[in-house]
């Protein structure tokens, strides 16, 4: 028997916010399904797959009760397809084979006359993931109907509960519950928000209802539409927006709402184009940033209270005195937004409203001086927002920071703890309002795989226990906007396994073996991160323990049998994949590579255009040194001798080259020669010597 046990702090996250959504959704495809309960007279249920992915998928149930008051609730189905359930929130979910039953905890036992209780899961599926489609609640059969109860009810009405059921939506003025409602959110980038006439303009096709319906179809619950504004204002005193595309963004935000989403809208890049020259032109700045928002107010004011409007994105001032003025020009906005907006009435005087930090920092100082702003603002229905992309060394790979390593990890925490105890411990929620690597704006192989889904497995884990949502940055890097498909299923599996619960990792997920010895065993360390180790297999295979590995404590050792046979004729490269699994949580791949020092040529070529020819053999380059011949470190950024991943070199397996840059050799002395460390996540390290002379560049094998 397999029991999934929802936890207190999870249930803070999973209120059920869109039962009432998924159930007219599927009422209108007609895949309600219905019946009578126990001491109820009936009953219907929603069953609703939000997201599948290879080998794993997730969904929402809705249960509601058609008959006399519960106290106390089991629903109960059988999987057609031999499903199993993973993680479960708002539930305590029990299986035994493809038999699932699933029981309030607590808060939300008490279900009255037509009254709702949503819950939500993880599952593992192989072969087909067909929905259930019998339910019964407290041990009778679903059919949607109601009928006599053998006893008859009671002639008086039973008090209400003394816990009230979670609603859908939060109930007004439950900031904090709304906000949790919203996660896990997505953000629509590089679309609405381009620098240009159009939102094809950085090179993403036009927004659809399909798309939107894909997004939600992943599991998010809110979407940020990132807006600039500024090719489309007209001149002083009124900046009136272009109708067109007011009215462009305004279908856009209503497909949204139609599909259920919580919907934030903002001022983005303006923010940079525009309003950071307020120190020296406050009043026009002042004058044109309200003129937006009285407009999008008045737009806006009758849309649902799921519309939320962040004042402005990464606020950032230039020219001006220092951190004083620039928290006194920040405060002066988000006091305007606020007021703006509340005066334009309607649904506005309730509306949720995101206030950023001066760039969006999560630094002790800039946090500080936002919850000051709240304090003097106290109205209830604000919330706080600040970004995250990493600890910087690790988000663009430079200064060696190669690893999600514990001061990358103490990063994240020192952040999320800061705006934990400034915010959230107060009552005031907080948004990520985006989050990512930025080295994924060149693409997402600036960071290595495992390290890269360590990060995103601990980042989820980590604003779980601080209640903080998160939106995921995707300018179309990540779900493709017309295909629907994650550009990195891996990461895509994480992410979703990261809301809801913990995966296990481990040291690495790349093992050599040189080609050039004899093989031996190797070991690598497991982070159980809470789990417990289950097994490994390749593909539908299960490794043998202590005859393929042997595990003790957290170190897994492969034996060199087992990989004698792995590795087969030693191809470089990747000779098998293994998956260690664990009780919760996506499988941890681990790559067998056979490898060799990696060899590099001699090579001529200019600044703008600079190849080493590399004979890789199977190694992968984790990072590169530069240091002049007197040990001082050469090229961009020469505090450190790491330099950093693609924007001075980067790799290409498929050619058999490294690349140097024009930005690399723009910072490099003519005519003094640069010794060139390459590092390998083998361990091999290759040198090489290149001399600028002008425009021409010299390689020579060091």
């Amino acid at each position: 028997m397999t029991v999934v046990q929802q936890s207190p702090r999870r249930t803070r996250w999973r209120v059920g916010a869109f039962a009432t959504a998924v159930t007219m959704l599927l009422a209108s495809l007609g895949l309600l399904l219905t019946g009578t309960a126990q001491a109820a007279a009936g009953c219907s249920v929603a069953y609703q797959v939000g997201g599948q992915w290879a080998g794993g998928f997730s969904a929402n149930v809705s249960v509601t009760n058609l008959g006399d008051a519960l106290n106390g609730w089991r629903l109960t189905w059988t999987f057609p397809s031999g499903q199993r359930v993973t993680q479960a929130w708002n539930a305590t979910v029990t299986s035994a084979g493809a038999e699932v039953t699933a029981a309030d905890v607590g808060y939300n036992a008490a279900l009255a006359t037509n009254a709702s209780a949503s819950f939500g899961f993880n599952g593992s599926w192989s072969g087909a993931n067909t929905n259930p489609t019998a339910f019964a609640l407290n041990g009778v059969a679903c059919t949607g109907g109601t009928r006599p109860t053998t006893t008859p009810p009671p002639t008086t009405t039973p008090p209400p509960p003394t816990t009230p059921p979670p609603t859908t939506p939060p109930p007004a003025g439950d900031a904090m519950a709304a906000v949790a409602a919203m996660q896990p959110g997505w953000n629509l980038g590089n679309s609405l928000d381009s620098v240009g006439a159009d939102e094809t303009a950085w090179g993403n096709p036009r927004i659809t209802e399909a798309l939107l319906d894909g997004v939600r179809a992943q599991g998010f619950k809110s979407i940020r539409i990132p807006v600039t504004w500024s090719a489309h204002l007209g001149a002083a005193p009124g900046y009136p927006i272009e109708a067109a595309y007011l009215n462009r963004v305004k279908e856009v935000v209503d497909w949204a709402l139609a599909d259920g989403f919580y919907v934030m809208i903002n001022i983005h890049h303006d923010s940079w184009q525009w309003i950071n020259t307020m120190p020296t032109d406050r009043t026009n700045v002042l004058a044109k940033y309200n003129a937006i928002w009285t407009q999008l107010s008045t737009t806006f004011r009758s849309s649902s209270a799921k519309l939320v409007f962040e004042s402005v994105n990464e606020p950032q001032f230039t020219g001006s005195s220092g951190d004083a003025q620039n928290a006194t020009l920040l405060n002066e906005l988000n006091t305007s937004f606020r007021t703006v907006v509340r005066s334009s009435g309607g649904n506005n005087a309730t509306r949720l409203l995101v206030l950023p930090t001066l760039h969006t920092s999560a630094d002790q100082a800039r946090v500080d001086e936002l919850a000051a702003t709240f304090t003097a603002l106290n109205d209830r229905y604000l919330i706080a927002t600040v970004h995250y992309y990493g600890y910087w060394p690790f988000s663009v790979n430079v200064a060696g920071g190669t690893r999600f390593d514990a001061t990358a990890q103490q990063d994240l925490t020192d952040a999320f703890d800061r705006v934990y105890h400034a915010f959230v411990a107060k009552g005031i929620p907080v948004i990520i309002g985006e989050y990512g690597l930025l080295g994924f704006d060149r693409h997402t192989g600036t960071i290595e795989q495992g390290e890269k889904l360590k990060f995103f497995e601990y980042f989820g884990y980590y604003a779980r226990t601080r209640k903080l949502t998160t939106m995921l940055w995707d300018n179309g890097q990540h779900l493709g906007r017309t295909s629907l498909q994650w550009s990195d299923p891996e990461l895509a599996a994480q992410l979703k396994s990261s809301w809801s619960t913990r995966s296990g990792t481990a040291s690495t997920d790349l093992v050599f073996n040189a080609r050039s010895s004899a093989i031996t065993a190797k070991t690598i360390t497991l982070n159980l991160n809470g789990t417990t180790f289950q097994g490994l297999r390749q593909g539908s295979t299960e490794l043998v323990r202590g005859t393929d590995y042997t595990v003790s404590g957290s170190q897994l050792t492969l034996t060199a049998s087992a990989l004698t046979r792995l590795t087969g004729n030693r191809a470089y490269g990747v000779n098998a994949t293994l998956h260690a699994r664990f009780s919760q949580g996506v499988p941890w791949r681990i790559n067998i590579l056979t490898y060799d020092r990696p060899t590099l040529a001699n090579a001529t070529g200019t600044t703008s255009s600079f190849a080493i020819p590399t004979q890789f053999r199977g190694d992968q380059l984790a990072t590169m040194e530069a240091k002049y011949a007197d040990g001082s470190n050469a090229g961009p950024q020469n505090w450190t001798s790491f330099k950093e991943f693609d924007r001075t070199f980067a790799p290409n397996y498929g050619t058999n080259v490294i690349t140097l840059t024009a930005d690399f050799f723009a910072e490099v002395n003519d005519n003094a020669p640069v010794t060139l460390t390459f590092h390998f996540w083998s361990g091999e390290r290759v040198t090489y010597q290149v001399t600028r002379s002008g425009g021409a560049v010299t390689g020579t094998v060091g």
